[in-house]
């Protein structure tokens, strides 16, 4: 008689990774002055429950990450955080789309008419809406000053693999 074989297993890793650079223009040119480097992120459970499980499943109530927020928060973002401490300017609309297989690639920038008053930056966060909401991912980065005269751009990467 034939063994039976058992189930079938197969594992996702997630893992999510992002990069700020700050951009001064200069003789009609970007400047880059700030760079943060890829560092990775947190997804936060309601990032697994509600913008990965859910959506997957078309549940409803799911969430479509839309938006990213910068934050004065320099603490390690927590998997318990629904927001961002000392959530600064405003939630800037993200471009999305894949990049390989696999990949969530989301953009997103603010220009500097977006800051009136320099700002220390230490913390960034994926968002569903334009205004609450709770953010699915986030993690802090080495503080950076964004001053009134800068721009922000950001790149952020969810990897499935």
């Amino acid at each position: 008689m034939a063994k039976k074989k058992g189930p079938t297993y197969s594992a996702i890793r997630l893992r999510g990774f992002c990069r700020l650079q700050i951009g001064e223009k200069r003789n009609g040119k970007t400047k880059i002055v700030g760079d943060s480097g890829w560092f990775e992120n947190t997804f936060t459970n309601d990032g697994k429950n509600s913008y990965i499980a859910a959506k997957v499943g078309s549940l409803s109530g799911s969430k479509t990450p839309s938006h990213l927020q910068l934050a004065t928060q320099s603490t390690a973002v927590d998997a318990t955080q629904t927001s961002l401490n000392g959530e600064t300017r405003v939630r800037a609309a993200m471009n999305l789309s894949t990049l390989a297989i696999g990949t969530l690639r989301m953009t997103g920038s603010w220009s500097s008419a977006d800051n009136t008053a320099a700002v220390t930056i230490g913390s960034i966060a994926v968002y569903n809406t334009s205004a609450s909401g709770s953010c699915g991912a986030g993690q802090t980065f080495n503080t950076s000053q964004w001053n009134s005269n800068q721009d922000v751009s950001a790149t952020y990467n969810w990897i499935f693999s």
